[in-house]
């Protein structure tokens, strides 16, 4: 399934996202030379529907056309069908960015052409790794990472003071990369906006003129570090909505804008249907079931039991169904 190319390929740096499948004719793997030869690894459209990473190092490899690169690039275009389609995955498809070595998930093409990737850039001994996101909801940029590294620290501080610490879900590939090099995943926003294809595109830019990352500790007023702690899904069978409509839980219809707020204990998030018991499955680092310990009703309201920062509330139904609601963060830096 891989295509592992050392040549750009024609028409790359022209083509919207929607038509890499026919240019590539699946996931491509290329690697590009530069002055220094340990490469900056950049990972794009991992989910098909995230174009800002795509559009941000095509229009940086249409700056350095007629220039040598800082650093050697190399450059994995992920889910390029689901692309095509505007789709995160196909129904037929797993998520691209939960098999990744070291995924829960069974053994499969994917998973196998996924590590070939990981052992390519193992052996090619990266410099660093970069995966490229967008999110549904009212988010701001943050650098996420898997490790609480000093190099890693720095890495992510480059693209945003804002760093979230998570371990789950498995199979991601900052975290798969972080066993061969420091690695972030950053979030960009919206694929809509243009400034995350700039702001991803500067912080490559930026990332391929370093020439080492420092060991010492990230200065505390340069980073605000959380934790993610806990996974918030919403089970199959409970229906649900952000309106008035008929369904087990109704949530506020802007609810993805108390992502990145610390919220004190008691803040509503919502409502249930007369006669219905609360029915969210939130699981912590370990997949216990915590749901209790941060969430309670209160005369039918959806409350928060104790202080917490949402993280990628989404009003995204299908996002909800595929993945989750979001997730909860705890700060960790500057305390």
């Amino acid at each position: 399934m891989l295509n592992e190319t050392d040549i750009l390929p024609d028409g790359l740096l022209e083509v919207p996202a929607e038509a890499l499948a026919e240019l590539l004719g699946g996931p491509t793997l290329i690697h590009l030379p530069g002055r220094r030869p340990e490469p900056l690894f950049v990972s794009v459209l991992t989910h098909g529907n995230e174009t800002t990473g795509f559009y941000a190092v095509q229009s940086l490899l249409q700056k350095y056309l007629d220039r040598e690169l800082p650093r050697a690039l190399s450059l994995f275009i992920g889910n390029v069908d689901a692309a095509r389609l505007g789709q995160r995955f196909l129904d037929s498809q797993p998520d691209y960015n939960r098999i990744w070595p070291g995924t829960g998930h069974a053994e499969s093409e994917e998973t196998r052409m996924l590590q070939r990737v990981v052992d390519s850039m193992h052996t090619r001994r990266a410099f660093a790794s970069i995966d490229v996101h967008n999110n549904t909801g009212i988010n701001p940029h943050y650098a996420c990472i898997n490790r609480v590294d000093n190099q890693f620290l720095h890495l992510a501080s480059l693209f945003s003071r804002t760093v979230v610490y998570f371990i789950r879900p498995l199979g991601v590939q900052s975290m798969a990369m972080s066993h061969v090099c420091p690695a972030v995943t950053i979030e960009c926003g919206k694929p809509s906006h243009e400034y995350g294809m700039a702001h991803a595109r500067n912080y490559i830019d930026a990332c391929l003129h370093l020439q080492a990352l420092p060991d010492h500790p990230v200065a505390s007023h340069d980073v605000e570090l959380f934790h993610t702690v806990a996974t918030v899904k919403i089970p199959e069978q409970v229906s649900f909505s952000f309106d008035d409509q008929a369904g087990d839980l109704h949530l506020l219809s802007n609810i993805d804008h108390l992502n990145f707020r610390e919220l004190p204990s008691g803040t509503q998030l919502g409502w249930l249907q007369d006669g219905t018991t609360l029915q969210l499955d939130v699981r912590d680092d370990n997949d216990q079931d915590v749901r209790d310990r941060y969430f309670a009703v209160t005369d039918n309201r959806l409350v928060t039991a104790r202080p917490l920062m949402p993280s990628m509330f989404t009003l995204d139904k299908d996002i909800i169904r595929q993945d989750c609601l979001g997730y909860l963060m705890e700060r960790l830096l500057p305390k």
